[in-house]
């Protein structure tokens, strides 16, 4: 496996207004619609020509949200910040920002869908 393992992230949700207003909100960016024939898609912005992951948050028929075992990690300048967007944005933290030692800081929080999410940053 050559570069980044994560390449595309995909976040399913039932209310696509309600999730698309709450990670507009926690990260303060805009999410563009995707055509896609049998999906609904809504990108987070993506810098093709940078390093890391983008993806979209995910509509479909017959595929629901929460409970699921994938969990993204956003990467963040200080994951406290938007931390503490998230309960606002009527989201839940789940964990607070922690230390990873070396590896520097993450916190998890559930979105309103009920996917849980993580926020990684290095200060």
């Amino acid at each position: 496996m050559e570069g980044n393992p994560v390449r595309w992230f995909e976040i399913y949700v039932q209310d696509m207004e309600r999730a698309k207003a709450f990670y507009q909100s926690v990260f303060g960016v805009t999410l563009s619609r995707l055509n896609s024939p049998d999906m609904e898609l809504w990108a987070f912005p993506m810098a093709m020509e940078r390093n890391g992951a983008s993806g979209a948050l995910a509509r479909m028929p017959g595929f629901p949200s929460g409970g699921n075992s994938t969990l993204v990690y956003f990467g963040c300048e200080d994951c406290a910040l938007e931390a503490g967007r998230v309960v606002g944005a009527g989201g839940r933290v789940e964990r607070e920002k922690t230390s990873i030692g070396e590896y520097g800081f993450m916190a998890l929080a559930l979105d309103t869908e009920g996917n849980m999410f993580g926020l990684h940053s290095l200060r």
